[in-house]
């Protein structure tokens, strides 16, 4: 299925949580938190000015993403966490060094 984001918003695959902490101890699925990474999946056009002119969204395709803890709309995806973002929700981007 592919699904296109309307525009300003950014289709977010979440990242699984960790299954053990930095300790060694195996986490259940009760105590892992939702984590608030992801990689990108899909972009929206842009936001359109007052000029009709669209801005573009300055994300692309396989950026790793951190968004706000509260944002978005969660949906699944063949059996996949994601989440709808708007451009705004997602507060950093991993660069590569």
């Amino acid at each position: 299925m592919k699904i296109r984001p309307m525009d300003e918003n950014v289709l977010v695959e979440i990242l699984e949580a960790e299954e053990k902490t930095k300790g060694g101890i195996i986490l259940p699925d009760t105590a892992k938190e939702e984590k608030l990474e992801g990689k990108v999946i899909a972009v929206g056009p842009g936001k359109v000015l007052e000029s009709g002119k669209i801005q573009p969204v300055d994300l692309k395709k396989g950026d790793r993403v951190i968004f706000k803890k509260y944002g978005g709309e969660d949906i699944i995806i063949d059996g996949r966490k994601h989440k709808v973002l708007e451009k705004k929700e997602i507060i950093a981007v991993f660069e590569k060094e």
